[in-house]
């Protein structure tokens, strides 16, 4: 085939390549739902409950550090041969991983397929950048928050199906023939055009780069999480305080350096852009509310309603359907009118409703009810998925297309884990100081109190987590009911994190200038 730029593809080539791209998106996505129905399994065949957490840590870690550093290589490099390689990487970890024998294996294996994950969504969007016009990409970027939900949707049915049924090694596996197609039509039909003329890459920036998140990441992930002792961590923690402390520190130092360097993975330049910037904080904090609604809601479910973990996925459809439905109608009405902003400002007003009802939320919440609220969190989250990504492109210089959607979506990872941090903590603590007063209600004697209490400190999920551990005390399930209650309260609670990050979000789109996204390609990037 002849060495054609984007522009030159003819529409259904175009279309042909984002079907490709949307399953490398899907890919990604998709990874981060269908494995948490079958841990418990693979943790069980494994022996590796004490090592649990490190098999979602290894990935997110990997994914999420090497996010900006494809994004300036796609630049430097190529979109194709960049995805390429993070689709190959993917694959690799994905096959590695079904293949484990024991947890050491699967946390090393886990780590590369987070290391492949992380060209799989900048890249991908910045590919839909490149094909189409700013006007145009609105019809086309808004799939991406339909792909995200829809993996959201089948992913805890298709992991536990395949658990259950087969084997939870496919669920590693069933990643492989997806990939291998989008791989393919990727490598067959595009060429691999490059922005930059002279190749450097910032590798000491890379290193601190490294060397700054990664202890940001893992001192997030520990907040909130018990020690040994039982107690939870904090930021008052040694361990868990002084990463966190020593990663912003990094941080600092990697911003100083990117300022003073002439080929930056992530340009601070960029910053200087209100739309920019203002696009890239709202990302940072929506992420609180999406990612908090998405975990803590099916714990709610499955810990104080009893519903079982595969069904409990499932519970949370209206978001998905309001986030999916949103994200695409807001692409399609930017493509439409050019304009953006009235819609930006609009969607995280309904998504403030939504949070503050669900701050209501308790045991005897009606399902029907709750379903609204979740509606209502999705629709005001929907437009975010695509329009901040559409805003971002469309005021970059198109030689950083690349790093641009890169640090946009990076903005959203590392949101959402500190949005997850932050909401773990409330929710801990909100627990831990309730339970006491629902059990009060009871008029148990105090030792049980104390005694119960003492023993869903550790665990933070509620007494059902331990009822064999209830049954020689009278009234247990009158026990249960009450520590029900308090995990209903807190997780209700929990939602004024979501509430707060609307409000900024309001004042971020007000702050937003709305520019003309134009109808043509003009200096159209030659990276593809």
């Amino acid at each position: 085939m002849r060495n054609l730029r984007a522009h030159e593809l003819t529409h259904r080539q175009k279309l042909i390549v984002m079907g490709a791209v949307l399953m490398a998106l899907f890919l990604g996505s998709l990874d981060q739902t269908i494995v948490g129905t079958a841990l418990p399994r693979i943790v069980t065949d494994l022996n590796g409950n004490n090592l649990y957490v490190w098999v979602v840590t290894a990935y997110l870690l990997t994914s999420t550090i090497t996010v900006p550093i494809y994004g300036k290589l796609s630049d430097l490099y190529g979109r194709k041969a960049t995805l390429l390689f993070g689709i190959a990487l993917f694959l690799v970890g994905s096959a590695l991983s079904g293949l484990s024998q024991n947890m050491g294996e699967l946390i090393f294996f886990r780590g590369l397929q987070g290391a492949g994950a992380g060209a799989l969504f900048p890249v991908s969007l910045a590919v839909i950048g490149d094909l189409f016009t700013p006007r145009e990409r609105g019809k086309y970027q808004g799939l991406f928050g339909a792909v995200f939900g829809l993996s959201f949707l089948i992913g805890p049915f298709l992991g536990g199906f395949i658990t259950d049924n087969i084997s939870w090694h496919w669920v590693f596996y069933v990643n492989v023939p997806i990939g291998i197609v989008a791989f393919i039509t990727i490598s067959s039909l595009l060429s691999n055009h490059k922005v930059a003329t002279v190749v450097s890459i910032d590798w000491g920036g890379i290193a601190v780069f490294i060397v700054a998140i990664v202890p940001i990441l893992i001192g997030l992930t520990e907040l909130g999480l018990t020690n040994s002792k039982g107690q939870l961590n904090s930021l008052l923690a040694p361990v868990t305080g002084g990463l966190i402390a020593f990663g912003l520190v990094m941080t600092a130092i990697f911003i100083w350096i990117e300022s003073r360097t002439d080929h930056p993975i992530v340009p601070v330049r960029m910053f200087k852009s209100l739309s920019f910037a203002c696009s890239n904080a709202a990302v940072f904090v929506l992420a609180f509310g999406m990612f908090s609604a998405i975990i803590f809601l099916p714990r709610y479910f499955q810990a104080a309603l009893g519903v079982s973990a595969t069904a409990s996925g499932y519970q949370i459809w209206p978001m998905l359907i309001g986030l999916m439905g949103m994200s695409l109608v807001t692409g399609l009405l930017i493509s439409k009118t050019g304009k953006y902003k009235l819609l930006l400002i609009a969607s995280p007003i309904v998504l403030l409703f939504g949070m503050w009802l669900a701050t209501s939320l308790s045991l005897s919440t009606p399902r029907v009810e709750l379903w609204w609220w979740l509606a209502l969190i999705g629709i005001g989250l929907g437009p975010s998925m695509s329009g901040y990504t559409l805003i971002v492109q469309g005021t970059i210089n198109r030689s950083d297309m690349g790093v641009g959607t890169s640090t946009l979506t990076f903005m959203r990872q590392v949101g959402g884990t500190v949005g997850l941090a932050i909401t773990g903590t409330l929710f801990a603590n909100n627990f831990i100081l309730d339970l006491p007063k629902q059990l009060a209600r009871l008029h148990l004697p105090a030792s049980i109190v104390t005694q119960i209490s003492a023993a869903n400190n550790s665990s933070v999920t509620g007494v059902g987590s331990s009822a064999s551990a209830l049954s020689h005390i009278p009234d247990a399930s009158a026990i249960l009911l009450a520590a029900h209650r308090a995990l209903s309260l807190a997780i209700g609670q929990s939602f004024w994190l979501g509430v707060f990050a609307a409000i900024v979000a309001i004042v971020l789109a007000v702050a937003l200038p709305e520019l003309p996204l134009r109808s043509h390609h003009g200096d159209l990037p030659t990276a593809l």
